[in-house]
C-alpha cells in the first residue's frame, strides 16, 4: 500500500492572492481598455464612456468585489 502524501499549507503566505489579483485585475483592465478604445474606433467617438456606463460600470464592479469577499463566507 503506497504511502499517503501530506500537503503543507503555508497559513502566512498572503503575498500570492494579493500578487495574483493584482495580475488578474491588471489583465482585466487591459483587455477593458482594448474594448472601450474599439468601440470607440468603431463609432467614430473621442469620448467611449457616457456617465450613465461609468456609473453601471462601478456598481457592477462593486459588486463583484462585495462576491469575491463573500466567498469565504459559510454563515
Amino acid at each position: 500500500m503506497p504511502k499517503k502524501e501530506e500537503i503543507q499549507v503555508r497559513k502566512n503566505s498572503s503575498v500570492n492572492p494579493i500578487v495574483v489579483g493584482a495580475l488578474v485585475g491588471a489583465g482585466a483592465g487591459l483587455v477593458a481598455a482594448m474594448l472601450l478604445r474599439r468601440r470607440a474606433a468603431k463609432k467614430e467617438r473621442e469620448s467611449t464612456l457616457t456617465i450613465t456606463e461609468g456609473i453601471k460600470l462601478g456598481v457592477l464592479v462593486f459588486g463583484l468585489l462585495r462576491a469575491i469577499a463573500a466567498l469565504g463566507d459559510d454563515d
